[in-house]
């Protein structure tokens, strides 16, 4: 190294020469405690801050960072280097291991805790291998032994700066690692959502596929069943009644007299089979939704009250009329009522949840009943299908092709245990014909 050598200079804190062979200093650099900030140059971006309570060695540490185009700060004790850590986050400190007060192992620590980015190299004149120990476990990115050569100090502090900058690039690339693992997984999320609401859609267009070939057989089979059925029950009605007429023992009478009611429960079946599969006459006109269900539920509040279970309604909007059958929109809250009330024959609530959702009017009828075994949901439609001791089957298949007629849609949702739910979609424009 150069010899330096140093004199007071009125109004500077020191000036500072060397000799020919040491490093070019700059002459009369001012040096302020605490907050000094020796130039910024174009040729480097790089924070230094050294922090010592020895003057002379800050101003002479200041000075060669300082020509090699560093920002260089300056604190005389740990207080001033952790408030200029915190408002300056430079990119490297050089610390002093002896100092008064809080000692330079102390003052690592707590910068490594607080701005794990800031890379410590700590400086000292008395040192052991115990201590380089420690202070490299304590975060220490290197360890310089006083008195250190000019360019051996410089080289030490780029060695860390290269090392900083690798890691720190590599800490931004796990992060983005991470950032981009978590989006592919958001994206894979969003995927297998969107797979299983297609699967689903694919699944409802295929079933409806299936029961619309399935309505159409049937009603291929029924016409012709029902007209090879009827030919013969007229016969057996009529000549029921021809044995009526003549008749006196009461016995026999009241024989040929369940003969006709078995005859007509026959003929209701076929009519009933021949709704699900087609439709019959009809007369078209403007008709409320929430009046035709007060109406039908009054109907069934004697049913009701007798079974324990209570009625109630959630109308939350009034929608305009929509044009179709009476007797059809009838038969389809008729057949929900009574297969709902039926399920509830301990008692229960039945509530009824009307709202319009822009040209649609959504219906739900919904009960606190036994609830439909997940294995028949899939066939409650099917024409025949029932659960009950009693019953055709046919209920649900006329529902369902009425509410088709007007190109609507229903769907059921049930637990075991908690009820079932169907809910009803009816367009406000129905179609005419």
């Amino acid at each position: 190294m150069g010899k330096l050598r140093m004199k007071r200079q009125p109004g500077a804190a020191f000036s500072i020469s060397v000799s020919k062979r040491g490093e070019p200093f700059m002459p009369r650099q001012e040096l302020q405690e605490g907050k000094t900030v020796l130039g910024k140059t174009n040729q480097r971006d790089t924070t230094l801050l050294l922090v010592d309570d020895e003057k002379v060695n800050l101003v002479l540490t200041a000075q060669i960072f300082h020509n090699r185009g560093f920002r260089v700060l300056t604190a005389s004790n740990a207080a001033e280097a952790l408030v200029l850590a915190k408002s300056e986050q430079p990119e490297v400190v050089l610390l002093d291991y002896f100092m008064p007060g809080k000692d330079g192992f102390t003052t690592l620590k707590e910068i490594k805790n607080t701005f794990p980015d800031i890379y410590v190299i700590i400086l000292t004149g008395k040192g052991s291998e115990e201590i380089a120990v420690s202070l490299m476990k304590a975060g220490a990115s290197d360890y310089v032994l006083k008195p250190f050569v000019n360019q051996d100090l410089v080289e030490r502090v780029e060695k860390v700066l290269k090392v900083r900058e690798v890691e720190i690039r590599n800490k931004e690339l796990l992060q983005e690692r991470d950032r981009l693992l978590l989006e592919i997984e958001s994206w894979n999320r969003m995927l297998e959502k969107r797979v299983e609401e297609k699967s689903l859609e694919l699944q409802k267009v295929q079933e409806e596929i299936v029961q619309t070939e399935k309505m159409s057989t049937l009603g291929y089979i029924s016409a012709g069943m029902a007209h090879e059925i009827r030919n013969p029950l007229n016969s057996i009605g009529l000549y029921a009644q021809l044995l009526k007429g003549g008749l006196d023992d009461p016995e026999r009478f009241e024989f040929l007299e369940k003969i006709e009611m078995e005859v007509q429960r026959i003929d209701g079946i076929l009519r009933k089979l021949m709704d699900a599969v087609k439709r019959p006459r009809y007369h078209l006109q403007e008709l409320s939704i929430p009046k035709v269900i007060d109406s039908l539920l009054e109907l069934f509040q004697s049913r009701a009250k007798m079974h324990g279970i209570r009625i109630e309604r959630d109308y939350r909007a009034t929608p305009p009329q929509i044009l179709a059958d009476l007797t059809e929109v009838e038969q389809i809250f008729s057949n929900l009522f009574a297969n709902s009330i039926e399920e509830m024959s301990d008692g229960g609530v039945l509530t009824i949840v009307l709202e319009q959702k822009e040209d649609m009017v959504h219906i739900d009828v919904i009960d606190t009943g036994k609830g439909i075994p997940q294995e028949d949901l899939q066939r409650i439609f099917d024409p025949f299908f029932t659960t009950k001791s009693s019953g055709t089957g046919l209920g649900l298949s006329v529902v369902l092709r009425i509410i088709r007629t007007y190109n609507g849609k229903i769907a059921v949702k049930s637990e075991a245990g908690k009820g079932t739910t169907f809910s009803i979609t009816l367009p406000l424009h129905s179609p005419e014909s």
